[in-house]
């Protein structure tokens, strides 16, 4: 199959973008081309703001998440044997627990808890095993933990018990494919909903042949998502939205949709979750790159985490999904702040200093 052109037109459908609230309709370039200057000025103006008292904040069960003021940093927390990158490392309840605590000690915003693999080639486990793993983990966390709790699955059961437990998020990489009833549990319960696009499953999605269509493809199968939550009772308030980094993209796909990631949220106009952390289409990347470097994977990962969260945050990322929160924390901030300081040469809120190098 012939290379699609960086600059073929995408057509949007025009029934789809009315019924779910996207920002504009009509046609929208794919490729890695700059976004536009009334994108770059919404990004700027939302930044210059973080340090004010002003901003929008998405309101859960027990919490708000001030998504508009400041981009929220959300630790990955996989309790299970096999995740692609920390499989078994935090497995026990105790070492879950503890690894959860220092996450939020490092400045998370949030912390997603996942029962089951999503990594490629990964195959499903029952709900039952699913329940085993996390349950005990966030019975633990009751009373010890202050940022809200989102809970990964695609699963109902699993859902409404994690919200019982204390979850304030539902985070399902299906976006509702699997299993409709998630979407009953975060409109009975009030959690929010994180509706990411993804094809096949995790055990199929990298056999499956490449889009065509990129953006067309994610846009459509997002919007089937948003429109069968709110159909089901979920306020529009509530959602979250995500491309779905690594799952059924090519890497050169990948790096597409971080680069245009702004698109996702002028057309739906909703919060946008980028989880690039640690991701195989980095890897890919740097060995077409830089082919003679001595490859230390742990550091490439890191870095090539690193550049895909500072462009998220310039593309409008308002959660950005991380394994390593120290690190990840200081490069958001920091990205923020450049963003905010705005382009009067001016000192704006900061207080007196003297010059330095």
């Amino acid at each position: 199959m012939p290379e699609r052109n960086d600059h073929d037109l995408v057509p949007l459908r025009k029934e789809s973008a009315e019924r779910v609230g996207y920002g504009g309709v009509g046609y929208g370039r794919v490729g890695y081309g700059e976004p536009s200057p009334a994108v770059t000025s919404q990004a700027q103006g939302r930044f210059a703001r973080i340090h004010s008292d002003g901003g929008n904040e998405m309101r859960l069960r027990y919490s708000v998440l001030p998504v508009e003021r400041q981009v929220q940093v959300m630790g990955i927390l996989n309790v299970t044997p096999d995740s692609f990158s920390d499989g078994g490392r935090y497995a026990r309840p105790e070492e879950a627990i503890e690894r959860a605590l220092e996450m939020e000690a490092a400045g998370a915003d949030l912390i997603d808890i996942g029962g089951e693999s999503t990594r490629p080639g990964a195959e499903l486990v029952s709900a039952t095993e699913e329940l085993a793993r996390i349950v005990p983990v966030l019975e633990g966390l009751r009373g010890r933990l202050r940022v809200p709790i989102s809970i990964d699955t695609t699963r109902s059961r699993v859902a409404e018990r994690a919200v019982e437990l204390g979850a304030e998020i539902i985070n399902d990489i299906s976006g509702l494919r699997f299993d409709t009833d998630v979407a009953k549990v975060a409109a009975a319960t009030g959690a929010a909903l994180v509706l990411m696009h993804s094809r096949g499953t995790p055990a199929t999605m990298q056999r499956l042949p490449p889009m065509t269509n990129l953006f067309g493809e994610v846009f459509e199968g997002l919007a089937r998502s948003i429109d069968l939550a709110q159909t089901s009772g979920v306020a529009r308030e509530k959602l979250i939205v995500d491309p779905g980094i690594g799952f059924g993209k090519t890497p050169r796909q990948n790096l597409q949709l971080i680069n245009r990631l702004d698109r996702l949220g002028s057309e739906f106009r909703l919060p946008v979750l980028l989880g690039a952390s640690r991701k195989s289409f980095i890897r890919y990347t740097l060995d077409q790159h830089l082919p003679q470097r001595k490859s230390d994977e742990a550091a490439d990962r890191l870095a090539g985490t690193a550049a895909s969260l500072v462009l998220g945050v310039l593309r409008g990322a308002s959660i950005v999904r991380v394994h390593d929160v120290p690190e990840a924390v200081t490069i958001v901030r920091m990205a923020e702040s450049l963003l905010a300081s705005g382009e009067d040469g001016g000192d704006g809120n900061w207080s007196a200093e003297v010059l330095n190098d």
